[in-house]
């Protein structure tokens, strides 16, 4: 009997074992299929036929700009400002007379000098009547001449002081905002308010030492300031002759139209330069590269497999890549699904491009 008990026991206890271990094994085994299934899976890509065509080497850049002209308008004359003929952010025409400062002393100065060169003018008249008639000498008739001669050269004078007191516009522009009202003495020293030229507009860059011998007076470049969706085309005028020793750069300075006054003296501009537009080659979408080891390959699709090829790239740009050597045109790339492949991998095409 206690054999029998004794057999009994092992049989439940073996029976319980089988239960835990068979749905391990059964589970394990379904895991390992999967595994294999999916592994003999194709994965699913988009591919690129390689094409050759004309490539364009172009280069952005940060650049600034600036008003065509401008000036901080300051008074040549010291004295007090009876009249502001501007309102700030007015566009103004070349000569408009902007500020006035009094020159009440100066205009009675004017007029005694004007009365005494008219007397000098009828004295001038008698004498050369006289030396005419041999009345008189010709040394009397130089000395009368040359008090006539005396009296027109301080109306000048006058007439320069008075220029003085007054501010004009040099070029046509928009004013700013301006620094003192009706009744303020100033000086040279004051500035009464800023003049800009907007139209046209400079724009100013720096271009890299190695880059001087593929831009010249003349080229056009395309310009994008953050407050415009548009893209604008500034021409090349001048290049500096020397080179910045700080940062081996060249400053260029092109010039862009601005009817409407959207590019803004002193903002931030991107200035894109097409350097090169005509290097023929192949080129292929940025994230199909993938880096190597040895350097950057790609996925070509041959016979439904994905198979690696070593590259030598050229130009980039921020959608596509130059490849220089490793694909031929007529070659096709595989363009997506690129972190699911390996080498020798089955894939299948989805769409091509």
């Amino acid at each position: 009997m206690k054999i029998k008990k004794k057999y009994f026991y092992w049989s439940l206890v073996l029976v319980f074992i089988l239960i835990l271990v068979i749905p391990k094994i059964s589970f394990q085994d379904g895991d390992a299929s999967a595994s294999q299934a999916n592994r003999n899976a194709a994965v699913e890509v988009e591919v690129l036929i390689v094409q050759a065509s004309e490539l364009s080497e172009n280069l952005v850049l940060n650049g600034s700009l600036r008003g065509d002209e401008e000036v901080e308008l300051r008074p040549e004359a010291s004295g007090k400002v009876i009249e502001i003929n501007f309102d700030e952010g007015e566009r103004v025409s070349k000569n408009d007379l902007l500020v006035k400062i009094n020159d009440a002393d100066l205009q009675a100065q004017l007029k005694r000098a004007e009365s005494q060169k008219n007397l000098a003018e009828d004295k001038e008249n008698r004498s050369r009547q006289l030396l005419e008639q041999d009345s008189i000498s010709q040394e009397e008739y130089d000395n009368i001449k040359n008090e006539l001669n005396a009296r027109s050269a301080e109306i000048d004078l006058l007439m320069a002081q008075i220029e003085k007191t007054e501010i004009r516009a040099p070029f046509d522009g928009i004013v700013g905002l301006r620094w003192l009202s009706e009744g303020s003495f100033i000086n040279s020293s004051v500035s009464v308010a800023l003049l800009t030229k907007t139209n046209p507009i400079k724009v100013d860059f720096a271009l890299p030492i190695k880059h001087a011998n593929k831009v010249n007076v003349g080229d056009v470049v395309k310009v994008i300031v953050p407050n415009s969706e548009e893209i604008y085309s500034a021409k090349i005028y001048a290049i500096d002759p020397k080179v910045d020793p700080s940062t081996r750069t060249l400053q260029i300075r092109a010039l862009a139209n601005n009817p409407v006054g959207i590019l803004l003296p002193g903002s931030y501009a991107e200035v894109e330069l097409v350097l090169d537009s005509k290097l023929q080659g192949v080129s292929v979408p940025t994230q199909s590269v993938v880096p190597d080891i040895a350097g950057e390959m790609v996925y070509l699709y041959k016979n439904g497999k994905a198979v690696p090829a070593q590259v030598k790239l050229g130009l980039r740009t921020s959608t596509e890549v130059q490849i220089v050597e490793g694909v031929n045109p007529g070659d096709t790339v595989i363009t997506s699904a690129i972190i699911q492949l390996r080498p020798g991998v089955d894939v299948s095409i989805r769409n091509y491009r």
